[in-house]
């Protein structure tokens, strides 16, 4: 059973400062910068995102999707809302899969947990990331110099630098 995570995007953007104040100035910077967050985040978590954003109100919108670093990218059709794309996408997924639907919106939250996903709020999924990147990052880059170094190094002095840290 994979782990899906659907993501309501502008709803993210207006309750991530980081992102509300970026949107502000202009709103495709902010989609890209929180599409780069995710892709970070999918790329310690292995989790499957999937990124919506509202193109209801854009006449002659037609569903989109995009694969970008990673992620998913739907754009919704004209007259569809995110929250109802994903609303749709929990129902097909759920059955199947694990599901995780980030939005702060209360109706959202509730039909999610009607068909068997978890929610989680937008300030959830800032303050969840932030921890799980650190937590790996640490060890990604522990493992990473490690082994870099040890296969530079002569066998020898290798074993030198070990007998030296035993006795430190």
């Amino acid at each position: 059973m994979s782990l899906y995570m659907l993501v309501d995007g502008y709803n993210v953007i207006n309750n991530w400062q980081i992102l509300k104040e970026k949107a502000q100035k202009n709103l495709e910077d902010a989609r890209d910068k929180l599409i780069d967050m995710l892709a970070d985040f999918k790329g310690y978590s292995g989790i499957n995102i999937i990124l919506v954003f509202d193109a209801m109100y854009v006449k002659g919108s037609l569903e989109k999707h995009e694969e970008i670093n990673g992620i998913e990218v739907v754009y919704t059709k004209e007259g569809e809302s995110a929250d109802h794309f994903i609303e749709l996408k929990v129902v097909e997924l759920a059955k199947k899969e694990q599901v995780v639907v980030v939005s702060s919106d209360w109706t959202v939250q509730q039909v999610v947990l009607a068909h068997g996903a978890i929610r989680m709020s937008a300030k959830e999924l800032y303050e969840e990331m932030n921890r799980y990147i650190e937590r790996h990052k640490k060890s990604y880059v522990n493992t990473v110099y490690k082994d870099n170094l040890e296969e530079r190094l002569d066998n020898e002095i290798v074993k030198k630098l070990r007998k030296m840290a035993e006795n430190s």
